[in-house]
């Protein structure tokens, strides 16, 4: 059950967004403003146009989404109703505060405030490529699927050159992330503003 569940998780998360997209449904969500160029008067400036804010918050709402769903899916897998959990560290694990943990995962600066401010900064000052900010065409699929290759080749070799190339810049920014002798999913997410 947990197998099929977790096939289940990146297409609930990605379920609003597409619905959104599906047949131009986000023209009855959204106002006409936020995403059609000839009705953004307000959008406009000295050079140009900036993106509507209809994209952006379609991806903030993934995010919101993806959070929920990976959330849930945790919760489920540590209450055991997918099944017998399977202790890996058979002795010297901590117990395990659930609540405290999401309510210490939920609150980290790196998270939700960090990235908000990438997104929307990126997003509204145009800072992409102006295909990025298009909603003509629909979904490729094939770019799609490149662009998390790359985004995590991308975090792999961030990651590694982390670990070896200055071990001063390894104790300033990384070495929090591996404080924990015991990991679990949340601490995957907490190491420091700086690692971020």
């Amino acid at each position: 059950m947990a197998s099929a569940l977790a096939y289940l998780l990146w297409p609930a998360i990605i379920s609003l967004p597409l619905a959104l997209t599906y047949n131009d449904f986000y023209k009855q969500v959204f106002p006409a403003s936020w995403y059609d160029l000839a009705a953004r008067d307000f959008w406009h400036n000295s050079e140009g146009v900036y993106p509507s804010p209809c994209g952006l918050t379609l991806g903030i709402i993934a995010v919101i989404i993806g959070q929920i769903c990976v959330l849930t899916f945790f919760c489920s897998y540590k209450s055991g109703t997918m099944g017998k959990l399977l202790n890996i560290q058979k002795e010297g694990a901590p117990t395990y505060d659930l609540k405290a943990s999401m309510i210490h995962h939920l609150s980290q600066p790196e998270g939700f405030v960090m990235l908000g401010a990438y997104l929307i900064g990126t997003w509204m000052f145009g800072l992409m490529p102006s295909s990025y900010y298009s909603f003509s065409g629909g979904i490729n699929w094939l770019h799609v699927a490149m662009q998390l290759l790359i985004v995590d080749g991308l975090q792999y070799v961030m990651h590694r050159l982390e670990h070896d190339l200055d071990k001063r810049i390894y104790r300033a920014s990384h070495k929090p992330h591996h404080r924990y002798t015991n990991p679990k999913l949340f601490d995957a997410f907490d190491g420091s503003p700086a690692d971020t």
